[in-house]
């Protein structure tokens, strides 16, 4: 087993400051279902591209299913995920629906992530 088994401990023993501080310090456990939830929605690869697109510029959804060679009913729904979980929002201008990044916080997730990736070669 590689490189794995040599960061086993030899014996088992709890270091109990540790176990302390790591208890004290983890959020609750509906704050860590949250976060996992919103982490999930960067696991498909269509709602990164739909983020990743709207970093470049504001758009409809007919503009986004253009650039991204889409359905206007594929990008809709994925657009549904991401407004509920706050990463983007829309405004009307007269018929027309624009979406947008919700805020700068949503552009540095997805370019510490590809910084972060880009490390590894």
């Amino acid at each position: 087993m590689e490189d794995y088994d040599q960061d086993i401990c030899d014996v088992h023993v709890t270091h109990r400051d540790v176990v302390e501080l790591v208890r004290k310090n983890i959020p609750k456990e509906e704050d860590v279902f949250r976060l996992s939830e919103f982490f999930s929605l960067f696991g498909d690869s269509t709602r990164v591209k739909i983020l990743m697109a709207l970093e470049v510029s504001e758009m409809c959804v007919c503009d986004i299913g253009a650039s991204l060679m889409m359905s206007d009913s594929a990008v809709s729904h994925q657009l549904k995920a991401l407004k509920r979980s706050r990463l983007i929002k829309s405004r009307r201008d007269g018929k027309f629906v624009y979406y947008s990044l919700c805020d700068d916080h949503v552009k540095s997730i997805i370019d510490f992530a590809s910084e972060h990736l880009g490390e590894e070669k």
